[in-house]
Protein backbone atom coordinates (compact mmCIF):
# COMPACT_ATOMS: atom_id res chain seq x y z
CA UNK A 1 0.00 0.00 0.00
CA UNK A 2 1.41 3.40 -0.87
CA UNK A 3 1.74 6.27 1.58
CA UNK A 4 -1.36 8.12 0.33
CA UNK A 5 -3.65 5.20 1.27
CA UNK A 6 -2.04 4.93 4.69
CA UNK A 7 -2.58 8.66 5.35
CA UNK A 8 -6.25 8.49 4.32
CA UNK A 9 -6.74 5.42 6.51
CA UNK A 10 -5.03 7.14 9.45
CA UNK A 11 -7.31 10.16 9.06
CA UNK A 12 -10.58 8.33 8.43
CA UNK A 13 -10.44 5.85 11.29
CA UNK A 14 -10.32 8.47 14.08
CA UNK A 15 -13.07 10.46 12.33
CA UNK A 16 -15.31 7.39 12.11
CA UNK A 17 -14.68 6.54 15.75
CA UNK A 18 -15.46 10.09 16.83
CA UNK A 19 -18.67 10.02 14.79
CA UNK A 20 -19.81 6.78 16.39
CA UNK A 21 -19.15 8.23 19.85
CA UNK A 22 -21.28 11.27 19.01
CA UNK A 23 -24.15 9.01 17.88
CA UNK A 24 -23.81 6.93 21.08
CA UNK A 25 -23.87 10.04 23.24
CA UNK A 26 -26.90 11.40 21.40
CA UNK A 27 -28.75 8.12 21.93
CA UNK A 28 -27.72 8.03 25.58
CA UNK A 29 -29.09 11.55 26.05
CA UNK A 30 -32.43 10.39 24.63
CA UNK A 31 -33.60 9.30 28.09
CA UNK A 32 -33.28 10.27 31.75
CA UNK A 33 -31.62 7.29 33.44
CA UNK A 34 -32.35 8.47 37.00
CA UNK A 35 -36.04 8.98 36.28
CA UNK A 36 -36.29 5.61 34.49
CA UNK A 37 -34.54 3.76 37.32
CA UNK A 38 -36.71 5.50 39.95
CA UNK A 39 -39.93 4.55 38.14
CA UNK A 40 -38.71 0.98 37.67
CA UNK A 41 -37.86 0.76 41.37
CA UNK A 42 -41.27 2.18 42.35
CA UNK A 43 -42.88 -0.35 39.99
CA UNK A 44 -40.92 -3.29 41.47
CA UNK A 45 -39.39 -4.23 38.10
CA UNK A 46 -36.17 -5.38 39.77
CA UNK A 47 -38.08 -8.13 41.55
CA UNK A 48 -38.19 -10.08 38.27
CA UNK A 49 -35.59 -8.35 36.06
CA UNK A 50 -31.90 -7.42 36.24
CA UNK A 51 -29.64 -5.67 33.75
CA UNK A 52 -27.49 -8.62 32.73
CA UNK A 53 -28.82 -11.75 34.40
CA UNK A 54 -32.12 -13.59 34.03
CA UNK A 55 -34.35 -13.74 37.09
CA UNK A 56 -38.03 -14.72 36.79
CA UNK A 57 -38.06 -12.43 33.75
CA UNK A 58 -35.46 -11.79 31.07
CA UNK A 59 -32.48 -9.50 31.64
CA UNK A 60 -32.87 -5.96 30.31
CA UNK A 61 -29.99 -6.67 27.91
CA UNK A 62 -31.91 -9.65 26.51
CA UNK A 63 -35.05 -7.53 26.13
CA UNK A 64 -33.05 -4.78 24.43
CA UNK A 65 -31.55 -7.29 21.99
CA UNK A 66 -35.03 -8.57 21.15
CA UNK A 67 -36.53 -5.14 20.39
CA UNK A 68 -33.55 -2.99 19.33
CA UNK A 69 -33.44 -2.22 15.63
CA UNK A 70 -37.03 -3.26 14.96
CA UNK A 71 -39.13 -0.54 13.35
CA UNK A 72 -41.89 -1.07 15.90
CA UNK A 73 -39.66 -2.22 18.79
CA UNK A 74 -40.10 0.91 20.88
CA UNK A 75 -43.88 0.85 20.36
CA UNK A 76 -44.16 -2.87 21.25
CA UNK A 77 -42.13 -2.45 24.42
CA UNK A 78 -44.13 0.64 25.39
CA UNK A 79 -47.33 -1.36 25.00
CA UNK A 80 -45.92 -4.24 27.03
CA UNK A 81 -44.94 -1.97 29.93
CA UNK A 82 -48.28 -0.18 30.05
CA UNK A 83 -50.94 -2.82 29.34
CA UNK A 84 -50.54 -5.73 31.82
CA UNK A 85 -50.09 -8.41 29.12
CA UNK A 86 -50.24 -12.13 29.89
CA UNK A 87 -46.80 -13.73 30.11
CA UNK A 88 -45.49 -17.19 30.93
CA UNK A 89 -43.34 -17.67 34.03
CA UNK A 90 -42.16 -21.18 34.80
CA UNK A 91 -44.82 -22.54 32.46
CA UNK A 92 -47.64 -20.68 34.21
CA UNK A 93 -49.53 -17.79 32.66
CA UNK A 94 -49.73 -14.58 34.69
CA UNK A 95 -50.20 -10.86 34.15
CA UNK A 96 -47.10 -8.73 33.75
CA UNK A 97 -47.39 -5.68 35.98
CA UNK A 98 -47.51 -2.36 34.16
CA UNK A 99 -45.29 0.51 35.24
CA UNK A 100 -46.83 2.54 38.05
CA UNK A 101 -47.63 5.54 35.86
CA UNK A 102 -50.07 6.42 33.11
CA UNK A 103 -47.75 9.12 31.76
CA UNK A 104 -46.68 7.94 28.30
CA UNK A 105 -43.54 10.12 28.35
CA UNK A 106 -42.38 8.43 31.58
CA UNK A 107 -43.06 4.98 30.12
CA UNK A 108 -41.23 5.90 26.91
CA UNK A 109 -38.29 7.05 29.03
CA UNK A 110 -38.11 3.57 30.63
CA UNK A 111 -38.42 1.93 27.19
CA UNK A 112 -35.45 3.96 25.91
CA UNK A 113 -33.47 3.14 29.06
CA UNK A 114 -34.07 -0.57 28.44
CA UNK A 115 -33.20 -0.31 24.74
CA UNK A 116 -29.90 1.37 25.63
CA UNK A 117 -28.71 -1.71 27.51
Amino acid sequence: MNGWHMNVKNLLLPALLAGSMIVSEAFAADFDARAAEALMKRSNCNKCHAIESKKDGPAYKETAAKFKGKADGEKLLLMHLSSNPKIKVDGKEELHDALKTKNEAEILNVVRWILAR
